[in-house]
């Protein structure tokens, strides 16, 4: 079943970047859709719509610590594309971008999931390290 659900996201993922032209740009938008797809696996946890597996949860937080690591160096190059949704206040701000990327880095390297109760707080702890990125460098 996860195998499934990550070929077919893997599909979806390309299907959405096929658009994009610029290998730079498509790199750092599939390292991000991994994130969110690392999210969802989450919140569907959360909300009892997928049953809780620990090793699953723990993988996707884990994706989360290793995309937010890479972040910096895949947004280093100053390009953009149409389909693109990063800001240039990324690189108009980079260290301010930099630290919070790292802080999600950080927040995801202290999160273990070994219960469901688990899952709600690091929900809540890796949302708000997202949405402190997001809210300033995200169109």
């Amino acid at each position: 079943m996860i195998f499934i659900t990550a070929t077919s996201f893997a599909s979806m993922t390309t299907l959405a970047h096929s658009e994009v032209a610029n290998p730079v740009v498509k790199a750092r938008m599939a390292a991000m859709s991994d994130i969110g797809a690392s999210m969802k696996t989450l919140g569907k946890m959360v909300k009892g719509e997928a049953d809780f597996d620990a090793m699953a949860a723990q993988a996707a937080v884990d994706t989360v610590a290793a995309r937010a690591e890479a972040a910096p160096e895949l947004f280093e190059p100053k390009e953009t594309d149409p389909e693109s949704e990063a800001l240039p206040a990324i690189w108009d701000n980079w260290d301010d971008f930099v630290t919070k990327a790292e802080a999600l880095q950080t927040t995801a390297e202290g999160i273990t999931i070994t219960a469901a109760a688990d899952l709600g707080p690091a929900m809540g702890q890796l949302g708000d390290a997202c949405k402190a990125c997001h809210s300033k460098y995200k169109e």
